[in-house]
């Protein structure tokens, strides 16, 4: 009897590897990939290099990994599909959270997105992907590859020092401080002009005490008065939300990690 119970838990172990995948795979504990990895060969050597250092430099700093990868083709899957995999199983990413942020770069469709993963998340809201996106996009379209690489490591070291003084980058179009007051001083000039002309055509006219020099006398007689309902008008808006205040929209990858990211053209 032991010995068919045993032969039957075998036999089970054996018939669930076979469903299994075979080519399932694991996220790595250490990085296999150096953080600059340009498949599509769009740096010299020596671009290559800098821009490696530089990103070592960040990294170590910062203790969270900003990674460039190149691609001449997805393998069928969609760009952030393959931005976060690239990340995940190539072992990216510091601490217990692999924080870090990737760059992927696909020539196939000329598509830029950008992957967060830990402490990324946080630190690169929606819109500062966007903005970040927006910055390099022009040297990206221009083929000046090195220079949008450079700018994706400046704006990533700059993003991540705000976020860990607890100022999580919004990018917004603001006008400097100091041209408010010049502004302001623009725009009351230029109401002030026209309401010292109209105040010169008014040179007849005296400040009342009251309004009954305006009226004609026994001109007007209230007889009867009530209040009638007409109608009424009701606006109706939906109750705001409580979101928070930093971070981006997240999704998992095929690893099951969450991410955030986004992307466009270029």
């Amino acid at each position: 009897m032991k010995k068919r119970i045993l032969g039957g838990v075998l036999i089970f172990l054996v018939c669930l590897l076979l469903v299994l995948p075979a080519s399932a795979e694991t996220i790595p504990d250490t990085q296999l990939l150096p953080l600059v990895v340009d498949n599509a060969d769009l740096l010299t050597a020596g671009e290559e290099a800098e821009l490696l250092a530089q990103l070592e430099e960040i990294s170590q700093r910062l203790e969270f990994d900003v990674v460039v990868v190149t691609t001449n083709s997805t393998d069928g899957k969609s760009v952030q599909a393959y931005a976060d995999d690239f990340y995940d199983y190539n072992g990216y990413g510091y601490g217990t959270n692999a924080d870090g942020v990737l760059l992927l770069i696909s020539m196939e469709d000329r598509d830029w997105y950008i992957s967060t993963c830990g402490y990324g998340i946080t630190a690169f809201t929606d819109d500062g992907i966007q903005y970040i996106g927006d910055e390099i996009s022009g040297d990206l379209g221009d083929g000046y590859y090195a220079d949008a690489f450079e700018r994706f490591g400046e704006l990533c070291d700059e993003f991540v020092q705000e976020a860990l003084k607890g100022d999580v980058v919004t990018p917004r179009e603001k006008l400097p401080w100091t041209r408010i007051p010049l502004s302001l001083l623009i725009g009351a000039a230029i109401a002030l002009i026209p309401l010292l002309s109209m105040k010169g055509k008014l040179k007849t006219v005296r400040r009342q005490a009251a309004a009954a020099n305006y009226i004609r006398q026994d001109s007007f007689q209230l007889t009867q008065s009530r209040d009638v309902f007409l109608y009424r008008n009701v606006s109706r808006r939906a109750r705001p939300k409580n979101n928070s205040s930093g971070g981006s929209s997240t999704h998992s990858s095929s690893s099951g990690r969450s991410h955030g990211g986004g992307g466009g053209k270029f």
